[in-house]
């Protein structure tokens, strides 16, 4: 990374606002770079379940090339991540934009000509899911570079912003894309966003410190395979923590997609236009949680926590809704909670590591996130089949809040308790002499 960077500008002590971010000019283009980027990602997401479904007609292939491309992430995250540490970050991150933008180009050119069939669709999501390893945590990690560390939260509450923004314009400009030129138009203008972002990389500017990396410290970057990087991960206990409850708010909670609208449309007696309603509600919860988190300055493990758990007893209460009003005023503090508790959360997970090793970190954490989003589908849809809509949300949520609160407990019971003693009486008793 270059050590030349722009000066930045000195945040007071007391600086708690959410923008405080965008007064780093570098943080100013990346956020507008990330929503071209993000844009151009939701015009592609938004048709390409409508393109899989017309070269093969089968949903099954649908569900399939959306588990080829996240199965990368399972397989090859930990070398991603040990590759961002050892490569430097700017280039990296503009190889892999511009990668990708070349993968929607292709995508887009034998769309156009009518070329793509299933198995060249198979092979362009297992390389895109590939080269997603390298690129997620370089893109992350080189954001959090532009700012001060105290201003972290900050960066990334603007990036949650940047990225329901990009999401509500791209899904708006898909259907004025295709249907004006077509299903292609939605993968060239994602690949035109990609080189966009790319080409913005070498302008940024990176905080740095003006003092070398240590001789010691720089071998050891060097030297830190990809298997070291998750034992490093295991020995940490806070990394630790955050997994655990990342991991089980994730399987049993979280999935309101699922669970509420069974719960909408089912025992309270709503449509899809109630549903709709409480999804607004939702999305405009995270967008207050995300301007709240960003007002953050060091979160910690145990804020993380305690916000988990207070989402998971509104996930009880909210099961419990007798009407379809009683819900929305729940729905909007739970989604402002899960808010919060992911911009500390990522704070913790991108800062708590020494620099060198946050690249192995991310990819370690995009291994595990991986196995969860395999896992919370069937296992939310197991416990639904036995104890309904409302069943789930109350048994996930009292899951949820009790595993947190024992893992509390426990660890308050493994900290050993400082021992005061009183030196005054022992410099009043005489001294002990040595046994004959």
């Amino acid at each position: 990374m270059p050590s030349s960077s722009a000066p930045a500008p000195a945040s007071a002590p007391a600086d708690r606002s959410p923008w405080r971010s965008l007064t780093y000019r570098s943080m100013r283009w990346w956020s507008v770079a990330n929503f071209v980027s993000n844009a151009g990602t939701w015009m592609q997401l938004t048709v390409q379940n409508l393109l899989v479904l017309q070269i093969t007609g089968s949903a099954a292939a649908t569900g399939l090339s959306l588990s080829v491309q996240a199965a990368p992430g399972l397989l090859m995250s930990l070398a991603g991540g040990a590759a961002v540490d050892r490569w430097p970050r700017k280039l990296t991150a503009a190889v892999s934009q511009g990668l990708l933008g070349a993968v929607a180009f292709v995508t887009a050119f034998l769309v156009a000509f009518d070329q793509l069939n299933v198995g060249i669709l198979m092979a362009l999501a297992a390389v895109t899911g590939l080269i997603a390893t390298v690129d997620g945590p370089a893109c992350s990690l080189l954001g959090n570079d532009l700012v001060r560390p105290e201003d972290v939260p900050s960066a990334i509450g603007v990036g949650s912003l940047v990225h329901n923004a990009g999401r509500l314009a791209g899904a708006g400009l898909a259907g004025l894309a295709v249907g004006v030129f077509g299903t292609a138009a939605a993968y060239a203008a994602n690949g035109v966003s990609f080189l966009f972002v790319a080409a913005v990389i070498p302008f940024l500017r990176p905080i740095t410190t003006t003092s070398p990396v240590a001789p010691a410290v720089r071998e050891q970057r060097d030297a830190m395979t990809a298997r070291e990087g998750l034992a490093f991960f295991a020995r940490r206990p806070r990394l630790v923590a955050l997994a655990g409850i990342s991991g089980i708010s994730a399987i049993f909670g979280r999935n309101y997609g699922l669970t509420l609208a069974v719960l909408v449309t089912g025992p309270l007696a709503g449509g899809a236009g109630a549903f709709g309603t409480v999804s607004t509600v939702l999305a405009v919860g995270g967008i207050v949680g995300a301007v709240l988190g960003a007002r953050l300055r060091k979160p910690s493990v145990r804020l993380v926590g305690l916000l988990a758990a207070a989402g998971a007893l509104l996930q009880v209460v909210a099961g419990l809704s007798p009407s379809l009003a009683v819900l929305l005023v729940l729905v909007l503090p739970m989604a402002v909670v899960e808010s919060i508790s992911d911009t500390a959360g990522t704070t913790v997970l991108q800062t708590d590591p020494p620099a060198h090793m946050r690249g192995r970190v991310l990819g370690v954490w995009n291994s595990i996130r991986t196995v969860w989003s395999l896992l919370a589908p069937p296992a939310l849809g197991l416990l639904m089949e036995f104890a309904g809509a409302r069943g789930a949300l109350v048994t996930g949520g009292l899951l949820i809040a009790g595993a947190i609160g024992a893992g509390y407990v426990l660890h308050r019971r493994r900290t050993p308790t400082p021992v005061l003693v009183r030196t005054e009486t022992l410099t009043e008793r005489p001294a002990l002499g040595t046994a004959a």
